[in-house]
């Protein structure tokens, strides 16, 4: 969803919802300050995380004491409040918690329960790199799968929306052990974290990657699907290692037919994809098929990006045919331009026909 709808989290409502329980749970809460500026004249300008960290940064403000006097309130406030908005008490221990991480990571570990602390960890990571590692590995064993989530998540070197970390980064190879632990989770929510964690180690580390897919391949159902969305960047490049890994070989078949319709298009048409394949092998074999697109970018070079078609397993002599539709509308993510495109059909990570088509 657009940010712009997202940042009405934190509208009046949740403001006013959150100084009522603050001065219940507080009775020093300074509740005119908080009124005076919580909600500015330029606040229908701010973003999600903008308007995340002003009411953060207020809340200190506003209540008595020191960091240590507020956060039990800040824990204790936090359950009230269920929805996107509740992202706002991790990062109250983000802004004023980095210099007392004895209290500020077991608060975070009971906030994560309700709110997501990945954002929260990164600068207790750039500050205590070796502490933090030691306490990712403990959450990993958390009987709350929350709390496991979070060891995955936070550790991620390229954690959208996140801080960076730059011994992340440089080696995110020191993540393994507590990936270990949770290759096979019983939560699936957590070993998709794990998945888009070991998809960001790919794109700096793709020989490492692949060598530890190769030892965990065949350890469960659960983590060999894991590994098949870890690796999705890896099978979409077309790397063999990744496609061998899941039995995609290099199949032996006929192309009977492969086109685009039509080839000559507008902005915002939709064209027709259709495919008539027939395996020639002599045993069954594992077809992945997709399609990948040339974009015209706006300085007239082109970009390519990937899109799944179908995973199916042929028998000797079987045909398949399909019919797929791909829409040029312009999108948050994908603006498109005018040109020459290019469109090509990848079967098991290798190019087996292409045609160009003019996008108008």
């Amino acid at each position: 969803m657009a940010d712009y709808v997202l940042k009405d989290a934190f509208d009046a409502t949740f403001v006013a919802a959150l100084a009522q329980a603050a001065a219940a749970r507080e009775p020093d809460f300074n509740l005119q300050s908080w009124q005076d500026a919580a909600l500015p004249a330029h606040w229908p300008d701010l973003s999600l995380k903008q308007r995340m960290r002003h009411l953060s940064q207020l809340l200190g403000n506003c209540l008595p004491g020191d960091y240590a006097r507020q956060l039990p309130v800040v824990v204790d406030l936090a359950p009230q409040f269920r929805s996107l908005a509740g992202m706002l008490f991790p990062d109250f221990v983000e802004v004023y918690g980095t210099h007392d991480p004895d209290r500020s990571l077991p608060a975070l570990e009971q906030l994560t329960c309700s709110f997501s602390a990945e954002f929260a960890v990164r600068p207790f990571l750039q500050l205590y790199p070796e502490r933090m590692l030691q306490q990712h590995l403990t959450w990993a064993s958390h009987p709350n799968e929350h709390v496991r989530r979070l060891a995955s998540e936070g550790l991620r070197p390229r954690l959208p929306w996140g801080q960076d970390v730059a011994w992340l980064k440089k080696d995110p190879t020191v993540t393994l052990p507590v990936l270990e632990k949770l290759k096979n989770d019983p939560s699936e929510y957590v070993r998709r974290s794990v998945a888009n964690h070991l998809n960001d180690i790919s794109k700096s580390h793709p020989d490492w990657l692949l060598a530890v897919a190769a030892r965990w391949k065949g350890t469960s159902p659960a983590t060999d699907a894991l590994l098949k969305h870890a690796l999705r960047g890896l099978l979409k490049q077309g790397r063999a290692e990744a496609h061998q890994l899941f039995g995609f070989e290099i199949p032996q078949f006929e192309l009977e037919h492969w086109e685009i319709s039509p080839d000559k298009l507008h902005i915002s048409d939709k064209a027709t994809l259709q495919l008539r394949l027939q395996h020639l092998g002599i045993s069954a074999q594992a077809y992945r098929l997709e399609y990948r697109i040339h974009f015209v970018k706006s300085n007239g070079q082109r970009s390519p990006k990937v899109f799944q078609i179908i995973e199916k397993n042929l028998q000797p002599g079987e045909t398949l045919q399909l019919i797929r539709s791909h829409v040029f509308a312009d999108l948050t993510t994908r603006k498109h331009y005018p040109g020459l495109h290019l469109l090509e059909l990848q079967i098991n990570g290798k190019v087996a026909a292409s045609n160009e088509f003019v996008l108008l």
